[in-house]
């Protein structure tokens, strides 16, 4: 069965894919069998399917290689509530429950437990996070807040990338795709056993796209071209431990538009900047069952990228440690704390588009949570008690309890319900950017000077908070077909904005300025609902349907009113034909957003995709498929970028890919 799993938890470091299912075999389950599997809960520990007390979805490896899926935030389009927008060939907005932005900020991103959130500009480098598709297990989505457990800036959402143990991709692959938006794009992976119980992989990959198109049909100025590579070692000494070390180092050559403005004539030009973009990260991890209701893990890493926006260059080191214990303690109480500390420093060096007030920053996060599951009916009535307590350099300490409640009438249906607080800490861009966005001759001036408009970095801000409010229902109605429902209630305080502009002269100088900056100023609420269904029509035919509303509650000049689509659905069938082939399509609908610019606000129209795709298992191992992609149209806009007032398309496209393992 191929469908993006819902009710499925997110474990705590994502740490140990061989304690779950392979997605090929999850394929194969009824949805009987899919609600009493075994996952990680958002509990910490092994539940079924249908006692997560949380929205969450997972997409397995298997919805990524049927829908000929190529990246990351194109999958997470799969989950309701998720918010995807692709501005150009490598710059992505995905956002979880309203709050769409080139960097989403109140979403917490992490892959095998490493996060991979950028402290610098707030949000997640998606182009960075280019993994072999192929290699990833699948991916955990926890629509809602996730900060008891995860901390700051896991606000709206928490989604983890679980890459597979090397245990389980021994032998050789290649994998070559190519089409009309990507030129031919290369992976090549090897798997083997160094030891008994000691695998090892090592794969390398390049990306060549052409980019996107304008408005107009033409091809835009975005071309990417990225080369990454890496590898992975478990190791399983005993029946007891678990040990991993992986690593991944990439390079990237990035086609970007800029809009750049200048206190000296022309004071305005439009060209193509070229980024050169690189990282490389390492982590190891060890887990230890003392017994089936007491275990502990150790995991630590060190990640190091550059990364270039409007030709300002932030270079960013980061070494975090994290220990966590789990045990029973008495018949009815399932305990897990943790404890974790994590070093982050970055330099930036200024453009013609952005200074800095401070160029280095230098961030120690002090860490610790304690989360009790208590059984008060066994087996019907459960309550989670937890909070997270957290202390940075930026705002100092932050507390984020939660209190989740699940309630199992029968064991094919489940209700839950939480309250809970999460913050979003400011950015190093947010408290000392500043942002040249426009420049007015001193010939078309009235002070006769060069007038300047900026947006000012605030070294004052506090963090923003949320008090959630969920509500769910599941149910396996029959033997094929389940229900699942979220609803939510969102209450925000302290979200940035931008203050009215101020004055200055400055005769010392030959220009004046007009300036905003910004400001914990402004609160609101968001509420809506996620649904999904799910049908196995026959053994060979399975339907998905989702569907996502949402309201925002914001004042009209704020940056994050209509920050979202109110309306989102989406339809998926997976159908097996003879002959070895599957025949596999998705049909999506995305209402309006309002989105930035530099010059301004620029409404983003609604859309549909339609996906299409013919995949043949050639033999056992050879695949071959070819899909057609955004096919409702012949381009379509998604979102804008913050650098430009030039705004990219999706077009339709065509895409094939070959897959030999041997």
């Amino acid at each position: 069965m191929a469908s993006v799993i819902t009710a499925t938890a997110l474990s705590s470091t994502a740490a140990d894919t061989s304690t779950n299912t392979p997605a090929t075999a999850l394929a194969d389950l009824s949805v009987e069998q899919l609600m009493n599997e075994s996952v990680t809960s958002v509990a910490k520990r092994k539940t079924k399917l249908n006692e997560s007390p949380a929205a969450v979805a997972v997409i397995t490896q298997e919805d990524i290689r049927r829908l000929g899926i190529t990246s990351i935030p194109d999958a997470l389009r799969l989950v309701p509530g998720v918010d995807v927008a692709q501005i150009n060939s490598h710059e992505w907005s995905v956002s979880v429950r309203g709050f769409v932005n080139e960097f989403a900020n109140k979403l917490l991103v992490l892959v095998d437990g490493r996060s991979i959130y950028d402290n610098g500009f707030g949000g997640v480098l998606w182009y960075a996070q280019d993994l072999p598709i192929e290699d990833i297990d699948r991916i955990e989505v926890i629509r809602g807040p996730g900060a008891s457990l995860w901390g700051a800036n896991a606000v709206n959402g928490v989604i983890n990338i679980i890459t597979k143990s090397a245990k389980d991709t021994q032998g050789a692959l290649v994998s070559v795709e190519g089409g009309t938006l990507d030129q031919p794009s290369t992976t090549i992976r090897y798997g083997g056993t160094l030891a008994t119980n000691l695998y090892y992989r090592a794969y390398a990959k390049v990306l060549n796209s052409d980019g996107l198109v304008t408005s107009g049909g033409q091809s835009a100025p975005d071309r990417t071209l990225e080369a990454r590579a890496g590898g992975r070692i478990d190791w399983d000494p005993t029946d007891a431990d678990k040990f991993t070390l992986q690593g991944d180092f990439y390079r990237a050559r990035l086609v970007e538009n800029l809009d750049d403005y200048s206190i000296a004539a022309p004071y305005y030009r439009n060209y193509n900047a070229v980024d050169y973009d690189a990282g490389g990260n390492i982590l190891g991890r060890w887990a230890h069952d003392f017994s089936d209701t007491q275990s502990i893990s150790l995991q630590t890493y060190y990640d190091r990228f550059t990364d270039e926006q409007a030709e300002a260059i932030g270079k960013q080191t980061t070494f975090d440690i994290d220990v966590q214990h789990r045990f029973a303690l008495g018949g009815r109480n399932e305990i897990t704390w943790g404890l974790g500390y994590r070093d982050t420093t970055t330099d930036y060096s200024p453009s013609d588009f952005v200074s800095w007030s401070s160029t280095t920053a230098h961030d120690h996060l002090y860490s610790c949570f304690l989360q009790d599951e208590i059984s008060i009916i066994r087996n019907r009535l459960k309550l989670t008690l937890g909070s997270k307590l957290e202390h940075n350099d930026y705002t100092g300490f932050e507390v984020e309890p939660s209190g989740r409640l699940l309630w199992t009438p029968t064991e094919r249906q489940s209700v839950w319900a939480a309250i809970s607080r999460a913050i979003r800490t400011p950015s190093w861009s947010e408290m000392h950017a500043d942002t040249t966005l426009g420049v007015v001759p001193a010939s078309q001036s009235p002070s006769g000077q060069e007038l300047v408009f900026k947006s000012m970095g605030n070294p004052d801000l506090e963090s923003e908070s949320l008090i959630a409010y969920e509500l769910g229902y599941r149910i396996e109605a029959s033997k094929h077909v389940s229900f699942d429902i979220a609803a939510y209630y969102n209450q925000y305080d302290g979200v940035l904005d931008y203050g009215p502009l101020a004055y200055s002269p400055n005769p010392s100088q030959p220009y004046s300025q007009f300036s905003t900056t910004e400001e914990n100023m402004t609160t609101g609420d968001t509420f809506g609902a996620e649904f999904s269904a799910h049908w196995d029509v026959t053994d060979h035919w399975h339907l998905t349907a989702n569907y996502a509303w949402l309201n925002m509650r914001f004042p009209s000049h704020s940056i994050a009113y209509h920050s979202g689509p109110e309306h989102q659905a989406q339809l998926r069938s997976t159908l097996d034909l003879p002959c070895n082939l599957e025949l596999n399509g998705a049909a999506s609908f995305v209402d309006r957003v309002d989105a930035s610019t530099l010059t301004g606000e620029v409404d983003i129209p609604s859309y549909v995709r339609l996906d299409v795709g013919l995949v043949w298992h050639a033999t056992k191992n050879l695949e071959l498929g070819v899909w057609g992609q955004n096919l409702a149209e012949d381009h379509h806009a998604e979102y804008t970028s913050y650098k430009t007032a030039l705004i990219t398309e999706i077009p339709r496209s065509v895409m094939g890919r070959i897959t030999w393992h041997f």
